[in-house]
């Protein structure tokens, strides 16, 4: 039989999934309709050209962290549930292995996801690209600050924060934890060609801020990550694979090792918050995440179909 205290908990806990679901749905949502605005405005403000000017391109980058900004700003407000659990500080050997398992995704899976994306164009898949404000000199510092400061805080206050932190506190077992949360951060990004990649990204990430109790060392491999990207291109190097091809296979054998080493780590020798189960309450989150889901779904199967017309 419960006690009051045991039903106050389960309410408490069902709440804070319940708000963490809608979260996920403003974050997933927001963007699209500031994105329309934005389009709408843009066009009469600014007349013809604008898209290839670096003010449109920081704005179209802006946005998404932004709404995430608000929309975790709302869940802190309505949940109860204070920023300084989500950022609380960890053990520092999380911070060398999220940098370890970032350094493997970076590369190795990055390699793995290459032939991923082959495959979709022997089927008639074309590819995508994005379109990067100037990099020169001076100008990669807002570039650092718009495309790896401000996303690397924000999504992973989202994803690590509020839903991996209120899955775990809710009871859901590690995996289903790990794996459902890998889902979201790879459907939210709404891009085909990096499914594969943003799924395993996702769930590594999530089993690290399980394991550390803390969003912290995420961040700071998210930053680190986005950093090293902007400053090759800035320095002219498009991808690694620029590099000889004796230095290339070099570093994607390194690379998988740090990637494999982090995550046997990770599964193998740090078990001590290991959880079995389900998805307590799940139908509550799914219930409230559904419009955010069922939005990213309707994106990600759009721009399949375009990049295949």
């Amino acid at each position: 039989m419960q006690t009051i205290n045991e039903y106050d908990e389960r309410e408490l806990r069902t709440r804070e999934l319940t708000e963490a679901g809608l979260c996920f749905s403003v974050s997933a949502v927001l963007p699209v309709f500031v994105s329309l605005l934005v389009l709408f405005i843009v066009p009469f403000a600014a007349g013809s050209g604008y898209a290839e000017q670096d003010w449109y391109k920081y704005i179209t980058y802006l946005i998404s962290p932004v709404c995430i900004a608000g929309a975790c700003l709302l869940f802190f407000r309505r949940s109860k549930v204070p920023p300084r659990k989500v950022y609380r500080g960890c053990k520092w050997y999380y911070f060398v292995i999220a940098l370890l398992l970032q350094f493997g995704v970076m590369i190795s899976l990055s390699e793995l996801n290459e032939y991923f994306v082959r495959l979709l164009e022997l089927m008639g898949y074309e590819r995508g690209g994005s379109a990067l404000p100037s990099l020169g000199g001076w100008n990669l510092l807002p570039a650092i600050l718009v495309i790896a400061v401000l996303p690397a805080i924000f999504e992973e206050t989202l994803f690590r924060g509020v839903l991996v932190g209120r899955m775990g506190e809710s009871g859901w077992g590690t995996a289903s934890t790990v794996l459902i949360s890998g889902a979201l951060f790879s459907l939210f990004h709404t891009n085909p060609e990096q499914t594969l990649y943003q799924f395993i990204s996702g769930a590594g990430f999530a089993l690290i801020a399980l394991r550390a109790g803390s969003i912290l060392p995420a961040i700071f491999s998210h930053f680190v990550n986005n950093t090293v990207i902007l400053a090759l291109m800035s320095a002219g190097y498009g991808s690694f694979i620029e590099l000889s091809r004796a230095a290339y296979l070099a570093l994607v054998i390194t690379s998988a090792v740090c990637l494999a080493g982090a995550v046997f780590f990770l599964l193998f020798f740090d078990r001590k918050k290991n959880v079995k189960g389900g998805v307590k309450e799940g139908g509550k989150f799914f219930l409230w995440a559904g419009v955010g889901i069922g939005a990213c779904a309707v994106e990600w199967i759009a721009l399949l179909i375009s990049r295949f017309l």
